[in-house]
């Protein structure tokens, strides 16, 4: 069975990090959220991918290429309007699949705890037709919500529906779908939700119901989510053979570190956690659960890291306090910044999206900084603080949201 991953959208809320990248290679758990899907697809042994691609199309196509340095083999759709829909991609899709064969639908931006494609194969296996996966979700207000007969039947699809017609179910963003899916998705105007409607609606489509961790990347705080949803499953310290400890470090739980790593002296770090090849990390650094340090950083004396998320290539100057944040590629922190990461009298943090200001629900939440800025030493970063790619801010200042 071929796969079809749809990664072409811009993603402009993620902000600021898909201002200079595609949303599925952005950073999670160490690895790019597109990485991720595909390891998954290889484990149930789907190895023919093809992927949509729009914004920023050559960052995909320059990184995973032909697929074979990720042991798969990958075909790219050019879309041709990455805001025309996701109905409009997957018909720029057609003509990469043979008539009367089944093909697998991925939406991009979606990460599961454990395989959600193998599931769904499972699913498909017994009914031999086509299959959408659901699940339920805290805020189902945001998706497709789905309603089931009692054979497991999907009735209805209504998209992001108000609160007195909302179900329990919504769609997880996998599907299995017949060639035949294309016409109806041409019938239907390049709808997506019109066309898997019809098929609902026909009682053609059946649910695989997916009861594990399933997240979403809508939002800049969903990055840390996703981050702690998938490195809740590992199980065990990996660490490479060429990575040098540098006197007495401790390292606790399921760490993974990559080659080239050095590591000095009165260093703790607290799995799970994940360092990135050749990064440094300097004496008495206290790394915490759910950090990942990507790729060539450095990390500096007495520095403490908290949940949170560093692209790559990017240093953190000493005795600085980075919490609960995502940190974009090329970024220069300044000795003794501190990340606020809680919101005022113990009320969940707000964030500025746009010109939109949300309330993350969280209770703790730093920032978010994006590509190459540059912070100065002894700064204050306020809480929800969003900071676009490339801005410089001057040394000993209070930066606001």
């Amino acid at each position: 069975m071929k796969a079809l991953i749809l990664a072409a959208g811009e993603g402009r809320d993620v902000v600021p990090f898909t201002s200079t990248r595609p949303k599925p290679m952005i950073r999670i758990a160490g690895r790019y959220l597109l990485e991720h899907t595909i390891q998954k697809l290889n484990e149930c042994g789907i190895n023919d991918v093809n992927i949509v691609v729009g914004h920023m199309q050559n960052k995909v196509i320059d990184t995973f290429q032909g697929g074979g340095d990720f042991g798969t083999n990958i075909h790219y759709v050019r879309q041709q309007d990455a805001r025309a829909g996701i109905g409009q991609a997957v018909s720029e899709a057609k003509d990469r699949f043979i008539p009367g064969e089944y093909f697998m639908l991925i939406y991009g931006d979606v990460l599961a705890s454990q395989n959600i494609f193998r599931h769904t194969l499972q699913a498909f296996g017994v009914s031999r037709s086509a299959v959408a996966s659901v699940n339920l979700t805290p805020s189902p207000e945001m998706f497709g919500n789905v309603y089931l007969d009692p054979r497991m039947k999907i009735t209805r699809i209504i998209e992001k529906p108000l609160k007195e017609h909302r179900g329990n179910y919504v769609l997880s963003g996998v599907f299995i779908l017949p060639y035949s899916f294309f016409s109806v998705l041409e019938e239907a105007g390049n709808s997506m939700e019109l066309a898997l409607s019809q098929m609902a609606g026909k009682n053609q489509l059946n649910a695989s119901i997916w009861e594990g961790g399933w997240i979403d990347v809508a939002y800049p705080w969903d990055i840390l989510n996703a981050n702690q949803l998938l490195m809740n499953e590992w199980e065990k310290a990996v660490i490479d053979k060429t990575v040098a400890l540098k006197g007495n470090v401790t390292i606790e739980g399921p760490v993974i570190i990559e080659e080239g790593v050095e590591i000095r002296s009165g260093t703790i770090i607290q799995g799970p956690a994940f360092i990135g090849r050749n990064s440094f990390i300097g004496n008495n650094v206290l790394i915490r659960n759910f950090t990942a340090v990507g790729p060539e950083s450095t990390i500096g004396y007495g520095v403490e890291l908290k949940n949170c998320i560093m692209f790559g290539r990017s240093t953190v100057g000493r005795l600085s306090f980075i919490g609960d944040s995502v940190i974009g590629t090329g970024v220069d922190i300044g000795s003794g910044t501190m990340t606020i990461n809680r919101g005022e009298l113990g009320k969940s943090v707000k964030t500025r999206v746009h010109e939109a200001v949300i309330d993350t629900g969280l209770k703790k939440l730093g920032a978010f900084v994006g590509d190459d800025v540059i912070i100065g030493a002894g700064n204050t970063i306020i809480a929800g603080t969003v900071i676009n790619a490339g801005v410089s801010i001057p040394h000993n200042h209070s930066y606001p949201m």
